[in-house]
């Protein structure tokens, strides 16, 4: 069994794929719940933009699920983001991950 990250937006997919089989738990449901009102871009989409901001240099499995679920829009969402990494954040870097995001939330 291997182990990654997964974006709140596979979350809410993989819940509902779920709860179509069989009733779910109480923490379940509540997870299921909490994806759909913060997850703003479908799976495929989130899958997507993960695989773009991974390619960066500066970004990791981890950070790039951070970067899917929160969708920073202005530099300091990023420099948030990535506050207790010990990478040397430039606005160029900045730049090239709000380009991305912003390809997926218009």
């Amino acid at each position: 069994m291997s182990e990654r990250y997964v974006t709140l937006a596979e979350v809410k997919e993989l819940l509902t794929e779920e709860s179509e089989r069989r009733e779910l738990l109480m923490s379940q449901k509540s997870a299921l719940e909490h994806a759909q009102k913060v997850s703003y871009l479908s799976a495929e989409d989130t899958r997507r933009l993960v695989e773009e901001v991974s390619a960066l240099d500066i970004v990791d499995d981890r950070i790039a699920a951070k970067i899917a679920d929160i969708l920073p829009k202005y530099p300091n969402d990023v420099r948030a983001i990535f506050y207790k990494e010990r990478i040397e954040l430039t606005a160029d870097r900045i730049q090239s991950i709000l380009d991305i995001v912003a390809k997926y939330i218009g």
